[in-house]
């Protein structure tokens, strides 16, 4: 039995073959993953039913599986008619910090603007997006995957 909460053989199989630098979107119920994509990234769709899975839930699976040196969120776009609902910073954002603190990763939280954000999910670098479920708003997350030589720096 694998010793690490994370149990998705098909998401173990990409990480495994990934390397640093690569980047993986953790996407919320909302994200467009069929069409906002890197031309190497695989979707793997884990939507069961509203907010199973959330974005928190498999960020945490991904943080005790691999070493993420950015992590990077949508950043919400003022201009966006959805920003209304959310007038200061959403508040998974602060779970998403929690989350780093608590496995021991001294990343930052880095929001960037929406249409931003998904320029930088257009790579080649992109090898995954994780589909959730999660209604929240603004709950996408872009990881950069790191070395292990270094995983005691992060």
């Amino acid at each position: 039995m694998l010793n690490t909460s994370l149990l998705h053989p098909e998401i173990l199989q990409i990480l495994a073959t990934s390397g640093h630098h690569s980047l993986v979107l953790i996407a919320d119920g909302n994200y467009p993953a069929a069409t906002k994509r890197g031309v190497n990234a695989h979707v793997v769709s884990l939507q069961v039913m509203p907010d199973v899975p959330t974005v928190a839930e498999v960020f945490q699976a991904i943080l005790g599986t691999i070493q993420i040196d950015g992590v990077q969120t949508m950043g919400v776009d003022r201009e966006d008619s959805y920003a209304s609902a959310t007038p200061g910073d959403p508040p998974v954002w602060s779970t998403y910090r929690n989350l780093l603190r608590d496995a021991k990763n001294s990343c930052v939280l880095e929001p960037i603007a929406k249409w931003d954000f998904y320029k930088a999910v257009d790579s080649p670098d992109h090898i995954l997006t994780i589909q959730t479920a999660d209604t929240q708003p603004w709950a996408n997350l872009l990881l950069s995957i790191g070395c292990r030589t270094f995983e005691s720096n992060h």
